[in-house]
């Protein structure tokens, strides 16, 4: 939710700015590009040359910027513009009546006047001014302009005091964030079953069948409906790609076998489910317990079939939308939808190797999105990202349909 998202901190002077050392480096982990704005008085809570380390930005404090021969200004506007998300965490009583009441004396509430994106502030104060008819008149006011509130926790503050006005840890400030901005996005509250990668079929303990399938197709699928609010499981044959996003659960895999055990694991909690594998129809109806010898100038391997993972899937399908991929040389469009009706799909997405760019190990694809209904639909040559998008937005068009 939060890759390649402009994230601006505002740290203010509280106790709880410690924390945002952690909040920085579990943001920028999520592949956010993070610049933070210190009040006058939070530097004495936090280093800004920690803060300024992990976010990999200069850390901002005041509007003027002091360099070598020259003075010039940090703009507050720029600021505000650059942000897809403004976070002010901790935020003191006193930094909160003055974001409800326009007061705008430092670069951190200029900023925030500035902003045009969404708002999140997480308070931090002991329980009395937590509770204080004014700074309850504060969260009101601030919530009424669209700006979001991160509720404070119950524990033991600096006072010595417990109760309420303990700022959220860090990961749930965090978790906070993602819930929120997936709300209302399109498959928010969806679960999707994406299977990626090869399968490879071993023959003794150092060989084995397999092919030439990286993957990325699956996990750029994967990637996709996760920004698109669904919580994904991605079951991966073996990739040298990684995937960290908090709405996808990787699960990893070597075989055909344990590709469909998996699949079917998670198939009846799902709402759609693409199978995007090039999984081996093939495996050795025997496995060598040791490395078979050169011994002769022949090597002769009975193979027996895999399982069927998508037909199987189709045949146990309810209210899954259920998508194929075809790999077609000839015949291409009628090989594709005999198999979409072979396997009880609802669409199934036509690669042709005959098309320059298609195919494995390539960071681009060609597709034809084929439905049940016989509706078809060609793309131009795109990068796998831009086809995993179109694909989504195909399969989201027909279930709101």
């Amino acid at each position: 939710m939060l890759s390649g998202k402009n994230v601006l901190l505002g740290i203010t002077g509280g106790i709880a700015a410690y924390k945002t050392t952690f909040l920085v480096r579990l943001l920028i982990k999520a592949g956010a590009n993070v610049k933070v704005i210190l009040t006058e008085s939070a530097s004495s809570f936090v280093s800004p040359l920690t803060l300024a380390t992990l976010s990999k930005n200069p850390v901002l404090s005041s509007f003027i910027k002091e360099e070598v021969n020259s003075i010039d200004w940090n703009n507050h506007v720029e600021l505000g513009l650059w942000a897809d998300l403004m976070l002010i965490a901790p935020a003191t009583a006193n930094t909160l009546s003055k974001m409800a009441n326009g007061t705008c004396d430092n670069l951190l509430l200029a900023s925030y006047l500035s902003a045009k994106c969404p708002v999140f502030f997480a308070p931090a104060m002991d329980l009395d001014m937590y509770k204080h008819p004014s700074t309850k008149t504060s969260f009101e006011k601030l919530q009424s302009f669209g700006n979001v509130m991160i509720p404070a926790t119950s524990g033991e503050l600096a006072s010595g005091l417990h109760g309420e006005g303990r700022m959220a840890e860090p990961e749930d400030i965090l978790k906070f964030i993602t819930t929120h901005l997936s709300e209302g996005l399109p498959l928010s509250g969806k679960k999707v079953l994406i299977t990626a990668g090869p399968t490879y079929e071993a023959i003794d303990p150092v060989r084995f069948i397999g092919n030439h399938s990286s993957g990325m197709m699956g996990y750029e699928l994967a990637k996709s409906a996760a920004d698109l609010g669904a919580k994904v499981f991605l079951i991966s044959g073996p990739s040298s790609l990684v995937m960290e996003h908090d709405n996808v659960k990787l699960i990893r895999v070597v075989s055909a076998a344990e590709m469909y055990e998996k699949a079917h694991a998670f198939y009846d909690e799902v709402d759609i489910a693409i199978a995007a594998a090039a999984v081996a129809d093939y495996r050795p109806k025997t496995v060598a317990d040791q490395k078979i010898k050169k011994s002769s100038d022949d090597l002769s391997l009975e193979l027996i079939k895999n399982k069927d993972i998508l037909l199987s899937l189709g045949e146990k399908k309810t209210k899954q939308f259920l998508v194929g991929f075809a790999l077609e040389t000839e015949n291409e469009v009628e090989n594709a939808k005999g198999k979409l009706k072979r396997k009880n799909l609802d669409a199934i997405i036509l690669n042709s190797l005959n098309d320059k760019g298609a195919g494995f190990g390539k960071g681009t694809n060609k597709i034809t999105f084929i439905d049940k209904n016989s509706s078809i639909k060609t793309f131009e040559l795109k990068t796998k990202a831009a086809v995993a998008a179109d694909i989504l937005s195909e399969i989201i068009y027909r279930i709101n349909a």
